[in-house]
């Protein structure tokens, strides 16, 4: 077994980084207000006087948790067209129903808590961006999309907010079937026609 602490109290990587899953999965499963320093301490098999020596409470420790949750393996998605980049990131998100549990779990609280909606950027958001602002460079690279199109600027938004906005009208999560017909309908007209 590994060893829980080493030196004063201070958890090894390893054992931080497990912390970290835990403390990912008890946000999706009871929200982040529901979150308790005991559900981790019990979850990660640690005691809450390491998690308050390390993290002052609650915000601090999901932050910490949300920057080191690695994000999806967007990079590299170049499949030579505007469609198939945005098809082919769609594909890749299957954690669609799990991001969205965990963005919806968090939302109030990074309203009051600048250094969680940070985290959330740099977990999910960040990545995501500078994907597609590649994939936007690509596809005027290519001929595909003029340069500038006013649509380009709210991609993110658009996808992003589809996720929620399923769930919340729908009561189903949004799946790489359902993201591949609202790009079609939605996002690539947007696009083209700006």
């Amino acid at each position: 077994m590994t060893q829980a602490v080493s030196g004063r109290g201070r958890l090894t990587p390893e054992r931080e980084a497990e912390l970290y899953d835990r403390v990912i999965e008890l946000v999706r499963e009871h929200g982040y207000d529901s979150l308790t320093m005991d559900a981790v301490a019990a979850r990660a098999h640690v005691s809450k006087a390491t998690l308050y020596r390390q993290w002052q409470g609650k915000p601090q420790l999901v932050a910490s948790a949300m920057r080191h949750t690695k994000p999806l393996p967007y990079e590299g998605v170049d499949t030579g067209t505007l469609p198939g980049d945005l098809y082919a990131l769609a594909d890749v998100g299957t954690r669609l129903e799990e991001d969205t549990v965990f963005m919806t779990a968090v939302a109030h609280a990074v309203q009051s808590n600048p250094d969680l909606g940070e985290a959330l950027r740099e977990m999910m958001i960040d990545p995501m961006r500078r994907v597609l602002q590649q994939v936007l460079d690509r596809a005027v690279d290519r001929g595909e999309l003029r340069a500038g199109a006013a649509a380009g600027e709210f991609l993110a938004h658009a996808l992003f907010g589809a996720l929620p906005a399923r769930k919340i009208l729908d009561d189903t999560f949004a799946d790489p079937a359902y993201m591949k017909r609202y790009i079609d309908a939605v996002v690539l007209p947007a696009l083209l026609n700006s």
